[in-house]
């Protein structure tokens, strides 16, 4: 049996207070996604006035069997879609994911083989009247999947020693490889070769759980590519007040699992880094007393911020879970010790949560919930590599999303705003962790695009996409939001004019689900977001317009009027 507290808190002591649920505060490679057919950026138009969303364009809440019967008809199908592609008799296409929009327009993302082999940049996204229809296509590389040959010349063991070495010399703890490397095809930059992916496990430099991709060339044993799978993000936390959770009763006792969204649950690692530790459960339903020092309070924090990223995901954008597919991924909170970070995991399909230096600040705010689901999200989607460009873009999405979602709770105690980690002070000096309306106020992340961006760290070359966000949302200059005041800088000096954060949302929602890929840059995000707008609003709109602005305006392509 389910139950849903509804009532607030009264002073208390330890667990005994009101039958009230209290909560204390509550993911690369490199290259330019191929836009083809409708997809495709159109020119520049003069806009017309504000429009309102073309309900059309946007995509329908599926329940998991609409989808699973959707996925089945793309399976059915994909010999065929392969063929009116062209690819290769030896390629055949892997069902990644679906959506429909209210029009029947349905999107189908693609992963590919060459001869049984993954292909590592062969991702593509099929538009279509129905699952297996081909009126456009979005591909992570233009070049033609044909490698030389599928036959090693170099032993994977050698491959094993390289990726180690890569481990090794980021100062991983303990790097291991626990499955031999696998041969796939390496398509994302260049001519498509026969390579290794070899993954390291163990720990980071700081800490967190090692997830280390290395690419090598299985014909002359260079070190094509590598990326961590592991993402990343920070946040704030015991802040969000006393809040409602949705719980699950067993027998005499209530649990940290939340029935209405895909049974996401709570788990208390206790230190630990490993494992799922234990289910947090207690006979009151009552969680935390909003004091750092009650571990449940961060398990509260967790739980909340799930629930809100589902609800916002599901209400907002129509996506039922992460994967769609109406499960839900799971929590852990108190993982390690002094541990000053958060992050995603593809592997377990969970967010974990550091209690900060001093255990003293878990990360388990809204917006690090937020930002550390997103992750997942992007992961099932358009699956940013977390390296180079497209781990900017990949690190943006989760900042944005995790504002959106910020915006999105209403709630008083942690009002929505363009600041990151604001709460957690993790400076020490009270400052927020990132700036979107200008970045460069952290001192590392850049304002605006320029040649090296792909070479800095991921947290910081997602500057300019954050900053974008907030320029299309809010635009340039000075100006107070919920109470925050801000002062957006452009790089070409001209001002841009916002559309909203509603709009804003809507077209980052559509472009990372429907246009970028694995390989998706800069310039490609650009493409991406316009086709998104031109199918959400029209070419001709002010709202493509500003989207074209706020782009120039971090210093990718020109504005609207050249």
């Amino acid at each position: 049996m389910r139950s849903r507290s509804s009532h607030r808190r009264t002073p208390h002591t330890a667990r005994r207070r009101t039958a009230a649920v209290a909560l204390a505060g509550v993911a690369a490679l490199v290259a330019t996604a191929v836009q083809s057919g409708s997809a495709t950026a159109a020119p520049d138009d003069t806009p017309s006035a504000a429009s309102r969303a073309n309900p059309a364009a946007e995509s329908v809440r599926l329940t998991p069997a609409q989808r699973a019967e959707l996925i089945r008809e793309a399976n059915a199908t994909k010999a065929d879609t392969a063929e009116a592609l062209g690819l290769d008799e030896k390629e055949q296409l892997v069902v990644r994911d679906v959506l429909k929009d209210r029009d029947g327009t349905v999107h189908v993302r693609y992963e590919r083989t060459y001869d049984g082999l993954p292909v590592l940049g062969g991702d593509l996204v099929v538009q279509g009247e129905k699952p297996g229809g081909t009126e456009s296509v979005v591909k992570a590389t233009r070049t033609t999947v044909k490698p030389a040959t599928t036959k090693a010349a170099v032993p994977a063991a050698k491959a094993e020693q390289q990726a180690l070495g890569a481990a090794k010399a980021e100062d991983a703890k303990n790097p291991d490889v626990e499955n031999a490397p696998r041969k796939v095809v390496w398509a994302a930059d260049g001519k498509p070769t026969l390579a290794y992916e070899t993954v390291v496990g163990g720990l980071q430099h700081d800490g967190t759980p090692q997830e280390l991709h290395v690419v090598t060339d299985a014909t002359t044993g260079e070190k094509l590519y590598e990326w961590q799978a592991v993402h990343t993000g920070t946040g704030h936390t015991v802040y969000s007040g006393t809040v409602d959770l949705t719980t699950t009763r067993s027998g005499s006792s209530y649990n940290l699992t939340d029935g209405a969204r895909g049974n996401h649950r709570t788990y208390n690692l206790n230190r630990g880094t490993s494992g799922t530790g234990t289910l947090f459960s207690g006979a009151d339903d009552v969680w935390g007393n909003g004091s750092s020092s009650n571990t449940e309070s961060a398990a509260a924090d967790a739980h909340y911020g799930a629930a809100l990223t589902w609800d916002y995901y599901k209400n907002v954008h129509g996506r039922n879970g992460i994967r769609g597919d109406g499960v839900g991924a799971y929590s852990r909170v108190h993982y390690g010790n002094n541990y000053v970070n958060a992050f995603w995991s593809d592997s377990c399909f969970c967010m974990t949560y550091g209690d900060g230096s001093g255990n003293a600040n878990p990360l388990t705010s809204i917006d690090v919930a937020a930002h550390e689901m997103t992750h997942g999200l992007t992961s099932n989607t358009a699956g940013l590599r977390y390296s180079g460009e497209s781990g900017g873009l990949n690190e943006a999405t989760s900042d944005i999303f995790g504002a959106t979602v910020e915006f999105y709770a209403g709630n008083s105690s942690d009002v929505g705003d363009y600041l990151i980690g604001e709460k957690i002070n993790i400076r020490g000096n009270g400052t927020p962790l990132r700036y979107m309306d200008r970045p460069s106020k952290d001192g590392s992340s850049k304002d605006s695009w320029y040649s090296g961006l792909g070479s800095i760290d991921v947290h910081y070359s997602s500057g300019p996409a954050n900053h974008f966000f907030y320029l299309l949302s809010e635009g340039s200059g000075a100006k107070t939001v919920n109470g925050v005041s801000y002062n957006s800088p452009t790089s070409d000096g001209l001002p841009v004019t916002g559309i909203g954060r509603a709009k804003a949302e809507k077209i980052w929602f559509r472009a990372l689900t429907t246009k970028f890929t694995s390989t998706t840059n800069y310039a490609g995000a650009r493409t991406g977001t316009l086709a998104a707008t031109g199918e959400l609003y029209g070419t001709s709109s002010a709202e493509y317009k500003a989207v074209q602005n706020a782009w120039a305006a971090v210093n990718v392509g020109a504005r609207a009027t050249g």
